[in-house]
């Protein structure tokens, strides 16, 4: 039984290491020896097996006009001077065309109206699969520049009253700032309940209070008499949203009870 057993190990056992995994396994042993034991490459080759599934999925599961693309996953917590390699990375598969777009060119739609349609569908679809893509990621899709992106955005933002899920808006970074000042807005001024203004530009009632928050600080900085770099520095905000919130607060001083309202109902934290 020893002997045959000996022996199925001596034809079949090389045949595992002709395979990803085994050959992952091999390079560990032999070239990063220092990387630990069995258990510690089994489970580091596991890791990259799952990691090469889910960014290099089988070209079969894509569709014509499909392409796949990393994101930013939408719960990765920003920071300032976080690094792209210190960020959770999700693939997402977008469908950079469609066959409605040779429809809508045939019955004479605009080439910007099409690429507007585009970007609101590549930021949308990544969102929905967990991803946040940024303006540069659809320039680089769609041989746009990151302006264009921006405007074709801003002005579908405008007319349908609600934000994309870019990531600027959703991680707080970028030129993106103003979405902060419309949610207190819509909060403060309009009394629209937290939920719907969360609905409304997919945003987390977290990040709505952490605003609400940040705006009743510059409110009580500035009723102090303090300045902008001040400001600023207190409460540690970027001086050109301090004067976006500096800019709401006058806008709302002519009816002072929204903003009594909110130092009597939204205490600090």
């Amino acid at each position: 039984m020893k002997q045959r057993i000996e022996l199925g190990l001596a034809t079949y056992g090389p045949i595992q290491y002709k395979s990803f995994e085994g050959a992952l396994d091999s390079f560990f042993a032999n070239e990063v020896p220092q990387i630990g034991g069995s258990r510690t490459r089994q489970l580091l080759v596991q890791l990259i097996q799952e990691l090469v599934g889910r960014f290099y999925p089988e070209a079969k599961h894509l569709r014509q006009g499909q392409v796949q693309w990393t994101a930013v996953h939408k719960l990765e917590k920003a920071s300032y001077g976080k690094r792209i390699t210190q960020s959770r990375l999700t693939p997402v598969i977008l469908d950079l065309v469609q066959s409605k777009d040779a429809l809508d060119r045939a019955g004479g739609k605009k080439l910007r109206e099409v690429k507007q349609d585009a970007v609101i569908r590549l930021f949308q679809q990544a969102y929905q699969q967990d991803g946040v893509l940024t303006n540069g990621d659809l320039a680089v899709l769609l041989k746009i520049s990151p302006s264009t992106v921006s405007h074709y955005a801003r002005e579908w933002e405008k007319a349908n009253g609600r934000y994309l899920p870019r990531r600027g808006v959703i991680h707080d970074i970028g030129p993106t700032l103003t979405h902060k000042r419309q949610i207190v807005r819509m909060i403060v001024l309009e009394g629209r309940k937290v939920e719907d203004v969360c609905r409304a530009t997919d945003h987390s009632p977290e990040a709505a209070h952490r605003y609400l928050k940040g705006f009743k600080q510059v409110l009580l900085c500035h009723r102090k008499g303090f300045g902008i770099p001040e400001i600023s520095y207190a409460v540690k905000m970027s001086q050109r949203l301090v004067r976006e919130y500096l800019d709401l607060i006058a806008e709302l001083a002519a009816d002072n009870k929204p903003l009594e309202a909110l130092l009597r109902e939204t205490p600090l934290q």
